[in-house]
């Protein structure tokens, strides 16, 4: 079976074909997510008529920021990233554009169920997938399989509380949450305050010798560890799964393996972390497999 995949994130969509898991003719073509939601989809339509020219393909499966109802392949919800993606039906669009299945899911799921096939997840029947970037994106996979929640919208953790003396609903629903201290901007923004040049995680973590960047690292980690001791004693995974280009950096991976069971009960230190394997071909694979389970 030959898949058409998209992987559409705010700054980029990228494309591949997918055939038993093995992806081909990879490509990557900006967004322009500010011109709005239909222009997004417009894009797409002409990225996937490029490869229609060249190649047939029997399914589309497509991963894709925002709140997503993967039944009826619909946009629940996108935040102002891209305007005007709420309500898209991007199933029945594809579906009239191209007369094949096609499968739509949100991009973190995306990611978790290539991990879940491919990667850092196989043989895992209980664990949390979680994106360290602009925000902080997760995933549940219980019992083998991806938990959508009763409404699609399971796996903000980035909405968890953590700083309740910050919190502000009226003002910014994100205040005092998770994403706002332990995602990759909140490590930049912390590390600007200290020196304006250390404007990326690269720049941050090539100078991880000099003392005062260290302790602001290490503030950070501990961020990001609150998070993961509060789903660890609700959720009892066997493992976590951590993407996000800034986990790219081992000292990040060694500090939490080595700092998190000091900070959960004696029966849950058996949950393991590990490093997303599968990078930027995550959510492509992960909307072949949800295309190829089409019924």
């Amino acid at each position: 079976m030959n898949i058409m995949t998209l992987d559409i994130g705010g700054t980029a969509i990228k494309s591949a074909l997918c055939r038993n898991g093995q992806l081909s003719s990879p490509d990557e073509f900006p967004t322009q997510a500010e011109a709005g939601g239909a222009h997004v989809i417009g894009r797409a339509l002409e990225i996937m008529h490029r490869y229609a020219e060249k190649a047939s393909f029997d399914r589309i499966g497509i991963s894709t920021a925002g709140q997503v109802d993967p039944v009826r392949g619909r946009i629940i919800y996108a935040n102002k990233n891209i305007p005007g993606y709420t309500g898209t039906e991007i199933s029945q669009i594809m579906e009239q554009e191209f007369a094949v299945p096609t499968a739509v899911e949100n991009d973190v799921n995306a990611a978790a169920i290539g991990e879940a096939h491919f990667g850092a997840g196989r043989g895992e029947r209980d664990f949390a997938c979680l994106t360290y970037g602009t925000g902080v994106g997760g995933a549940l996979f219980l019992n083998g399989e991806l938990y959508h929640g009763s409404s699609c919208s399971a796996g903000e953790f980035g909405a968890l509380i953590t700083h309740p003396e910050d919190r502000r609903p009226q003002e910014d629903m994100y205040s005092g949450c998770y994403e706002k201290y332990a995602s990759a901007t909140a490590l930049v923004q912390r590390a600007a305050k200290l020196d304006p040049s250390m404007d990326s995680g690269r720049r941050i973590f090539s100078r991880a010798d000099e003392p005062g960047v260290r302790q602001l690292i290490d503030d950070w980690i501990t961020e990001i560890l609150i998070g993961l001791v509060t789903i660890t004693h609700m959720m009892n995974p066997s493992c976590f799964i951590l993407g996000g280009g800034v986990m790219e950096q081992p000292y990040i991976l060694e500090q939490i393996t080595l700092r998190l069971p000091e900070l959960i009960m004696p029966s849950f230190r058996h949950v393991r972390i590990r490093r997303a394997e599968l990078g930027n071909r995550a959510g492509l694979l992960g909307a072949a497999v949800c295309a190829e389970q089409i019924r």
